[in-house]
């Protein structure tokens, strides 16, 4: 911290006493040994402009005009949201392009309400932490230890269909296409109030997903005794179990064919199909 701010007060000349600026990136230090709050500080007090870029795990860019905050974005959120979840990380590589502009302004409130907004989001990110160390994280249902009813938020409601104890916590980003905050600020309180838990690593190398040659032959065989609706019987049991043919576990598979099997009015139908179905397991696929 204190040979990366000289640095670049040495590098950059001030905007009022020159009109000329240094296209060249610079180096201003690397996370955890300086805080990213204290290399924008500076920047801020100077009213520069230009671009801060942090390379870490994943790139993050933060646009400065006059001295104010007017553009954030990772590879998955921009504006504001951005903004918090690049202030939270704590890896990366820090450098500053001065007097390269955003093209866009994601960012409309004042840079000051901007700060104290992170401020108060910072003991936050720190308890989600705890819980959700990593987007690698893999969490599950878990069994309620009491009676109490619970109010479940629409919200809330996506998340726990996701968790299925295969799903990583980044994987559920991508499919509820949320900011990053909103995200595991909902599976934090999921699992404070009891309703999710986080899955083992040696419990998940232990299960396995069904092969991809499953579902045709599943199809195959139910279309047979049901007709052309049985790609609709498959999916509607698939969303009731919390499912999807991507992520379906191998000790998941009898109790589905089983729903399936009761959707088929006539028992001999029934049986044949359980039977035919029985034999992709009895040639070692």
């Amino acid at each position: 911290m204190e040979s990366a701010i000289p640095f670049f007060q040495g590098n950059i000349r001030d905007e009022t006493q020159s009109n000329i600026f240094f296209m060249t990136e610079i180096f201003l230090g690397n996370l955890p040994q300086v805080k990213l709050f204290d290399i924008l500080k500076p920047l801020l007090n100077g009213k520069k402009t230009g671009k801060v870029f942090i390379k870490g795990k994943e790139d993050g860019e933060v646009y400065l005009s006059n001295g104010n905050i007017v553009q954030a974005k990772t590879s998955h959120s921009r504006g504001e949201y951005a903004f918090y979840i690049i202030m939270n990380w704590e890896t990366g590589k820090i450098s500053f392009d001065p007097g390269v502009s955003s093209r866009e302004r994601t960012i409309e409130i004042p840079t000051e309400r901007l700060l104290l907004n992170w401020s108060d989001r910072k003991q936050q990110w720190e308890k989600i932490h705890e819980v959700i160390p990593s987007k690698d994280v893999i969490f599950r249902l878990s069994l309620l230890k009491n009676g109490e009813d619970k109010n479940i938020s629409a919200d809330r409601w996506n998340v726990l269909a996701l968790c299925n104890g295969v799903r990583t916590v980044s994987e559920m980003i991508h499919a509820l296409n949320w900011d990053e905050f909103k995200t595991l600020d909902t599976i934090y309180q999921l699992v404070q109030s009891g309703l999710l838990e986080k899955v083992e690593p040696q419990k998940l190398l232990k299960k396995k997903l069904i092969s991809k040659d499953f579902f045709p032959m599943f199809e195959s065989e139910l279309k047979k005794v049901i007709g052309p609706i049985a790609p609709i019987i498959i999916e509607k049991k698939l969303m009731e179990f919390g499912e999807t043919e991507d992520s379906l576990l191998l000790d998941h598979v009898l109790p589905l064919i089983k729903a399936v099997g009761e959707e088929i009015p006539d028992d001999q139908g029934r049986e044949e199909f359980k039977k035919e179905v029985m034999k992709f397991f009895s040639i070692g696929k």
